[in-house]
């Protein structure tokens, strides 16, 4: 059973159209990342999931739960970081984790919530109001993360993270998985979702444009990968050329340039380089997930997305 689909899930807004019939599989235990400029219909779609706006026609189902007529036990399983996190000024991050504990009727220890997101436990132990949004994020984390959710829906978790605090994501997150959850990545740090998720839908115009994952893209917009090699000898620059799915080779001492608009091509490249060459030194220059975010949307650079829950936060750490 997916941990979420969506059957002609659409939403209007009047005579907006913000999701339009999206047909959405989000298989159990992988990453997904959920892509797309601002106004696309991610957060109108991650609200429909969530329970917090009903379709206007089609459904959607997470968990095996209807998400308009069971939201509560939707929710029940699930953990959510939205965008913009924001907190009760007055109560301490650990006051704040040892409520979502409560909630949830879970037994989860707070301290060791804390420690696993990286929030100093002197700072968990003061007013959240002066937090960071730095800090506020990774006490959002540590509220997603209660109860071990089956599924983890995270909506921009990078924001406002330092390079050891994004680092420590992505380590969490292949812990989760690890573990049997879903996460679901909304994010527009192009980088970042290229570095966790297993496959990624891309929307534009309130439309799934894209689904796959990023190899499959790229073959189907013939995206190129770049293979640069240092060989021992001189290659067969024509056997090279021969494999199915390359498109140029070049060839200047003991350096060897291939490009292939096929990623099934590389393989077949680096043996018969190997065997012709001996490859000594090789490096492989995939299209960026931004390359193919700008051919399915038309968009060099995404916007930031919409809030899913808007509220109040810090400033960037």
């Amino acid at each position: 059973m997916p941990a979420i689909r969506t059957d002609g899930l659409t939403r209007r807004f009047g005579d907006l159209v913000a999701v339009d019939d999206l047909h959405l599989e989000v298989e159990t235990g992988e990453v997904f990342g959920f892509l797309g400029p601002n106004g696309a219909g991610k957060s109108t779609t991650i609200n429909m999931l969530l329970g917090f706006l009903e379709p206007t026609e089609g459904t959607a189902t997470v968990l095996g739960h209807d998400a308009a007529a069971e939201s509560v036990e939707v929710r029940r399983r699930l953990g959510l970081l939205p965008e913009g996190f924001g907190l009760h000024e007055n109560l301490t991050g650990r006051e704040h984790l040892v409520s979502a504990i409560q909630t949830k009727g879970a037994d989860d220890d707070p301290d060791a919530l804390i420690d696993r997101v990286g929030l100093d436990p002197d700072d968990a132990r003061r007013a959240a109001g002066g937090y960071s949004k730095g800090m506020a994020q990774r006490l959002g984390l540590a509220i997603a993360l209660v109860g071990e959710p089956d599924l983890i829906i995270l909506d921009e978790p990078s924001s406002g993270l330092d390079p050891k605090g994004i680092k420590l994501l992505r380590e969490i997150v292949a812990e989760e998985v690890e573990r049997g959850a879903t996460v679901f990545f909304s994010s527009h740090v192009l980088d970042q979702v290229e570095k966790v998720c297993d496959r990624v839908g891309i929307m534009n115009g309130g439309e799934l444009v894209a689904v796959d994952t990023l190899d499959e893209l790229r073959e189907q917009v013939g995206a190129e990968s770049v293979i640069e090699a240092t060989v021992a000898a001189t290659p067969d620059a024509s056997a090279l050329r021969d494999i199915d799915g390359v498109r140029d080779v070049s060839v200047a001492g003991a350096s060897v340039t291939v490009t292939c608009t096929n990623p099934g091509a590389k393989m077949p490249v680096l043996r018969r380089l190997d065997d012709d060459a001996t490859v000594e030194d090789v490096t492989i220059e995939d299209a960026s997930l931004e390359a193919l975010f700008e051919q399915y949307t038309g968009s060099g650079e995404e916007a930031e997305p919409q809030a899913v829950a808007p509220v109040a936060g810090g400033e960037t750490a």
